[in-house]
């Protein structure tokens, strides 16, 4: 799946929670708690002679399985419990809070956006570029200005219906940057 693609199937989702009262800053906080634990249970799978990072009890799969209530339930208990994790893992999930609070749309987010895709198998780039396109789309709905859809052959078009692209955080990444440029 290219880049453009991901990130409009991640907005298309992002504005039937914001429809439902959920912030752009906490819908990013919860696909980023679900991909975390999404591609753990990938690489588990990958490299299953590996130390288990997240307990089975706790793990993507157990996600998967439940549905309304028992979800929201046992999603809020991952959360809890991986924060109370040391090292990196609690530090990672310390003090989360599942903020969707719709159990129908937290399965649909769980099992149809992020359980069909192989998220380790997508470059580095094309997750770098999915969540600076969500950060870009949020940037352009604020402003009220459009988004247009980027292609690789076309990198050097502007957001938000600029010409040219600004100097800040959304072109830190040197790769994007300089495809944008490009000098790819």
């Amino acid at each position: 799946m290219t880049s453009n693609a991901i990130v409009q199937k991640l907005w298309n989702y992002c504005n039937i929670l914001r429809d439902d009262g959920l912030s752009y800053q906490d819908y990013i906080e919860q696909l980023t708690f679900l991909l975390f634990l999404k591609m753990a249970d990938e690489r588990q799978k990958l490299f299953p002679e590996r130390v288990i990072l997240i307990p089975r009890a706790l793990d993507w799969q157990s996600l998967e399985r439940l549905d309304g209530d028992d979800l929201d339930q046992h999603y809020r208990h991952i959360l809890v419990e991986l924060g109370k994790k040391p090292g990196m893992l609690g530090t990672i999930f310390r003090k989360a809070q599942n903020r969707i609070q719709d159990p129908a749309k937290l399965k649909r987010l769980i099992s149809d956006l992020i359980g069909r895709e192989t998220w380790t198998t997508l470059g580095v780039d094309v997750k770098g570029d999915a969540y600076e396109g969500l950060l870009e789309k949020e940037r352009c709905r604020r402003e009220g200005r459009r988004w247009p859809v980027l292609h690789a052959a076309r990198a050097d078009s502007g957001h938000c219906g600029r010409d040219a692209p600004r100097a800040g955080p959304a072109y830190s990444r040197p790769s994007l940057r300089h495809r944008r440029l490009g000098r790819t």
